[in-house]
């Protein structure tokens, strides 16, 4: 039977109508989230938070926990944690900010005198700062509850995500048998891969960023606690948080501490804080990304970087921080289905 069209043409049009719709169905997934990010988000920080405190849970389950009382007991913890380590950044940088953006004003004024207008341009970032952050921070967060303040909106899905992570800790024995019933039966199999790679991904995402976020902050601060830079703690904080969008958040903080230095100590002690933010980045890339996350999924730079881009673009800060164990989840299923892929190819018929 002849066509119009020859075979290679046919095919060609084939994967487009495929990639029409997969961008398609991830443009209404997308368009979902966001209508309804008032449940989406506290649901995503909540699958965070199982992935980041899944051993936690499972240590005292084997310790024969009642897996009600495990669940309460990690949520406590975390309470406790994350409460203490917010209180440590908040009363850290409440206490240098002004001095921070104090310094940011005086680089600037002294790189005004070497760069000219670009000089300009960060003595007129360092002024309106916190205008600045206040309204890239409401912006991000314009919407999610109408009616209520930020601080409210961040209360009422802290404590949601919260009770969302006490559930799927106490019910994850039940999560692989609700999946495998929810598909089809010559699915199952396939289906329980992909979600187990997914979680798996985000899972060591969640806990390799967290350690390798706390050892920057370490080492930074106590450099710039030997070079004696004022407000050294709060800069530290801010490298804490930073780690967790990758790459950019390193850039940010960093920058921001070299020019601190450079405004308060000379170039000398700024050379010496470049030094030793670069040695610190050298270690992490070298060093504890391989070996923290080597049995997680890998990601190039350049899907990092495009992944953040899109998340800030459809969430601000909140789609940036998710933007990255989101992707990691992706590439896991997509290693799973390419797997599985050519293993079938493969196989004799």
């Amino acid at each position: 039977m002849h066509t119009l069209l020859p075979e290679p043409v046919r095919r060609l049009a084939a994967w487009c109508a495929v990639a029409l719709l997969v961008t398609g169905v991830a443009a209404v997934g997308v368009w979902l989230c966001v209508t309804f990010r008032t449940t989406v988000t506290p649901v995503l920080l909540a699958l965070l938070g199982t992935a980041l405190l899944g051993p936690l849970y499972r240590r005292l389950l084997a310790m024969k926990v009642n897996r009600s009382l495990a669940a309460g007991l990690t949520c406590a913890a975390v309470l406790v944690v994350v409460g203490g380590v917010t209180y440590v950044i908040v009363k850290a940088l409440m206490d240098t900010g002004d001095q921070i953006v104090t310094s940011l004003r005086r680089a600037a004024t002294d790189l005004t005198r070497h760069l000219g207008a670009a000089g300009t341009s960060l003595d007129d970032l360092a002024a309106n700062a916190k205008e600045l952050l206040a309204k890239f921070g409401g912006t991000a967060a314009s919407g999610v509850i109408s009616g209520l303040s930020v601080v409210g909106e961040v209360i009422a899905m802290a404590v949601l995500a919260l009770l969302l992570v006490f559930f799927f800790l106490r019910d994850s024995a039940r999560a692989v048998p609700t999946l495998r019933s929810l598909v089809p039966h010559d699915s199952a199999d396939h289906a329980e891969a992909m979600a187990r790679r997914a979680f798996g991904a985000v899972e060591g995402f969640m806990r390799g960023t967290t350690f390798i976020a706390l050892i920057d902050a370490v080492l930074i601060t106590a450099g710039l606690l030997i070079l004696r830079v004022p407000g050294a703690v709060g800069l530290g904080a801010l490298v804490f948080v930073g780690a967790y969008i990758p790459y950019l958040g390193a850039f940010l903080s960093g920058t921001v501490a070299i020019l601190v230095a450079l405004a308060e100590r000379g170039w000398v002690i700024a050379l010496w804080a470049v030094g030793v933010v670069l040695a610190v980045q050298l270690l992490e890339g070298h060093v504890l990304q391989p070996m923290v996350q080597s049995r997680t999924v890998q990601m190039h730079p350049a899907a990092v970087m495009l992944s953040i881009t899109a998340g800030a673009s459809v969430a601000g800060i909140l789609g940036m921080l998710l933007a990255v164990p989101l992707t990691a989840a992706a590439f896991g299923v997509l290693g799973e289905l390419r797997r599985r892929y050519a293993t079938g190819v493969s196989a004799p018929s």
